[in-house]
């Protein structure tokens, strides 16, 4: 007699177990239950609409450093499943995947549908079952079968379970899982921008800079790398992996705490007040506003020096000492107030979920029921930004499926 095979969830993770589950196994019958009208809704918004897939490390330690919750689950789980084998499973049915200088992978064709039509039509060859307006309230096991029911009343069954549901940002839509047996991590968000309301920085929306680096006042919380300025605040990869290493601890202060910035990585205040007396000899007769020693973005730069009043048709050689160290001040240690963040709704990304102390990261099983299977942001796992969450999703899915494929029971 087939088995059935029920995955709840029609997201990265989800999805990757029901078609791999469905493939490794010809006589599992796999149904798919997506609560929205829609699937793959992350996948389709990623990467600005172009599916930051995976991330090019091929290196399980290095990689598993990424993940602020979750380092050592996944760091066993890597093993069966890692970055090289997502890259092949997509490129053995047509996608082709590149790697930019920052070690994001897309696909070649910089478009999410083309991994959204990859997924269809793996769901499609091998007669996965997808049904959308889904939604599941309440799990049983009765008989060593489970009984899903449904928002509409309805009511399926299934030998095998895999719940891929995604993370949520409040702990009671986690009850239908608790009621399982399970215990939940409480959520709070990962992966925001910092707001800072009525800073002047923020007449700078647009500007970006390449490298700066972001330390958050009286925490270790420190980031190097790319920051963009907004209408709303600060963003950009240093401010989304502050947020994620922070996670926990900037909820507790409400998200309302002091950033420093310095935008001159290559100094700290001592030696750049050393440059500055080189900068004064060998630039002493031109303005600052035509020289800007440090290749900051010219908006920037002007606005440091407004910040302080000096006139920008001032010369390097007549800069007061008072001012000087001012701005020296500033451009290493520039001070925002952050009160309140911003999360893309989309773009959702949790800290907490299910405790991993449940789950067995061999196999993807619940050490509470047997054949409840997890995968992907339901688990209390999360990555920086960069294809590590995605990661995550396709390697849980896939041992969770290839687990199930081959059950004997």
């Amino acid at each position: 007699m087939s088995k059935n095979l029920i995955v709840i969830g029609g997201g990265a993770a989800g999805f990757f177990c029901a078609v791999n589950a469905a493939r490794l196994q010809p006589a599992l019958k796999v149904t798919l239950l997506e609560k929205t009208g829609k699937l793959l809704s992350k996948v389709k918004v990623s990467g600005g609409g172009r599916c930051n897939v995976t991330h090019h490390c091929f290196d399980i330690v290095e990689m598993s450093k990424r993940y602020p919750r979750g380092q050592y689950f996944v760091k066993k789980a890597f093993h069966q499943f890692f970055t090289k084998n997502t890259i092949q499973w997509f490129e053995d049915r047509g996608v082709k995947l590149k790697a930019e200088k920052d070690g994001r992978m897309f696909p070649v064709t910089d478009s999410s549908q083309t991994i959204i039509d990859c997924l269809l039509r793996e769901a499609d060859k091998y007669k996965v079952n997808i049904q959308l307006h889904a939604e599941v309230r309440k799990i049983r096991k009765v008989t060593g079968r489970f009984e899903i029911q449904l928002a509409d009343d309805r009511v399926v069954r299934s030998d095998f379970l895999c719940i891929a549901s995604g993370g949520y940002p409040k702990s009671s839509m986690f009850d239908w899982i608790k009621e399982c047996g399970h215990s939940i991590e409480g959520p709070v968000p990962s992966l925001f921008t910092f707001n800072l309301p009525a800073h002047p920085i923020t007449k700078l929306t647009g500007v970006s800079v390449e490298k700066a680096i972001a330390k958050i006042a009286g925490t270790k919380l420190i980031e190097e790398g790319p920051l963009l300025i907004t209408h709303w605040g600060l963003s950009g990869p240093v401010v989304l992996r502050l947020s994620a290493w922070g996670a926990r601890e900037l909820a507790v202060s409400n998200w309302q705490f002091i950033i420093y910035i310095n935008w001159v990585t290559d100094y700290n205040e001592q030696t750049l007040k050393d440059k500055f007396q080189q900068l004064r000899v060998e630039l002493a007769a031109q303005k600052f506003v035509n020289r800007n020693p440090f290749n900051l973005p010219q908006r920037l730069w002007e606005f440091l020096l407004n910040e302080l009043s000096i006139n920008a048709e001032m010369r390097w050689t007549d800069l007061p000492a008072k001012e000087q160290n001012k701005l020296i001040k500033n451009l290493c240690s520039y001070e925002c107030v952050v009160k309140g963040k911003t999360t893309f709704k989309e773009e959702f990304v949790t800290a907490g979920g299910i405790k991993l102390s449940e789950v067995d990261p061999n196999t993807m099983m619940s050490k509470k029921v047997p054949n409840l299977f997890l995968a992907g942001e339901v688990m209390d796992v999360d990555g920086i930004t960069g294809g590590f969450n995605f990661q995550h999703a396709w390697t849980s899915g896939f041992i969770a499926a290839k687990s199930i494929g081959t059950s004997k029971e």
